[in-house]
């Protein structure tokens, strides 16, 4: 027989990695929440009658000791003088706190009793079958996974606690009962389900404030109510942020594809338009500027222009910019084709601070809209 230290031996030589953890479950709603639908009927969890982690046989033995409560020696008493009889080994190797109530109570006739209370009696009923079986009814399942919830975590149940979390996370959650599972989600220590109710609210924020769970959470924990407020806000201002660089990029790329269409039609020459010295390009295929149209008929009105002045005239005004635009990001003013790019870059010299820097900033964001090198036409080291 070999023995575990030539085991050990053996894989530590030959270098094996150890075995990779299995992957985590899919939730849906947790990969994408925004797909959450409001007031949406939960869906079927399973197509069987139970959820059981154990064979029939042994399922069906339990169920059947815990219905018919043979030699029952524990009593639990339920809101609505409501009582369930149950066996004290089995509770007690449950759950480690119906343990010590059952050690601490007293009861006539060897049966000791204890209270549940503040839940409705089916779910009690509900909860102590599963502490025989490990199994529980859909439907049941459906109706009580709060409740449930709750009464796992009072009464340590781990299994069940992860299993109505779960549940929960895969089609139970519903815009009305949203906040309150959050609520509970908090209270019972349940951080992956707080932070799926959490992201849900956010998204779904103006129908989740006119439910009735949210008026009730308002009155009742108005500190919880300011800080989802204010998480919402700082969401709302992140998006807009994210809005807001977005569109600043596309204007960036705009005019950088505005730049390479202007020094392509300076120096290339287009269909219907290029420099003096050299005819206009007879192919029939597409020009593949993407700006080329736009900044054609810009130039053809600036050499048209009569007022052709910065302040006179709205598009002249925009040409002049481009012009002066390009000059800061040219390589080589000396044999650039555009017009005036040695005279803006020459103006350059006499701004102020304070624009010179501005026009750097733009310069830097839209060369690297693009490129980091901005080639062919452009360099970063000119807008530095």
């Amino acid at each position: 027989m070999c023995k575990m230290e030539d085991v050990v031996d053996n894989l530590v030589k030959e270098k094996m990695p150890p075995p990779a953890p299995p992957l985590p479950s899919y939730s849906p709603i947790a990969a994408n929440p925004k797909k959450f639908l409001t007031k949406s009927k939960p869906k079927d969890v399973s197509s069987t009658k139970d959820q059981c982690s154990v064979n029939i046989a042994t399922r069906d033995m339990y169920d059947r000791l815990f219905d018919g409560a043979f030699r029952a020696d524990v009593v639990i008493h339920t809101d609505d003088g409501g009582q369930i009889l149950a066996h004290a080994n089995i509770l007690g190797m449950a759950s480690p706190v119906i343990r010590n109530l059952i050690k601490k109570s007293k009861g006539k006739d060897r049966r000791r009793s204890f209270s549940i209370c503040g839940v409705p009696h089916d779910a009690v009923r509900v909860f102590i079958r599963f502490l025989y079986s490990s199994c529980y009814n859909p439907e049941e399942m459906k109706e009580y996974a709060l409740h449930l919830l709750l009464l796992s975590h009072v009464y340590v149940v781990p299994h069940l606690k992860k299993e109505c979390e779960v549940q929960l996370e895969n089609g139970l959650l519903n815009i009305e009962n949203i906040v309150d599972v959050f609520q509970l989600a908090l209270l019972c220590n349940a951080p992956r389900l707080g932070l799926i109710c959490h992201r849900v609210i956010l998204d779904n924020f103006k129908a989740v404030s006119a439910t009735d769970g949210w008026n009730v959470m308002k009155e009742a924990h108005p500190i919880l109510e300011r800080e989802i407020l204010a998480t919402v806000a700082e969401a709302d201002a992140r998006q807009k942020r994210l809005v807001r660089k977005r569109e600043e990029r596309k204007m960036h790329v705009q005019l950088y594809d505005a730049m390479e269409a202007l020094v392509h039609i300076y120096r290339d020459g287009c269909k219907t338009i290029g420099p003096h010295d050299k005819a206009p390009k007879k192919d029939k295929q597409p020009c593949g500027y993407t700006a080329c149209k736009g900044m054609e008929l810009l130039v053809r009105h600036y050499a048209s222009c009569k007022l052709r002045v910065p302040g006179g005239c709205a598009h002249c005004k925009r040409i002049w910019q481009l012009l002066e635009l390009h000059s800061r990001l040219c390589i080589d003013s000396d044999a650039c084709r555009v017009p005036l790019c040695r005279n803006f870059k020459d103006r350059t010299m006499k701004q102020n601070k304070k624009e010179e820097m501005r026009w750097k900033i733009l310069a830097r964001k839209i060369v690297r809209s693009k490129s980091i090198s901005g080639a062919p036409f452009f360099s970063l080291a000119n807008s530095t």
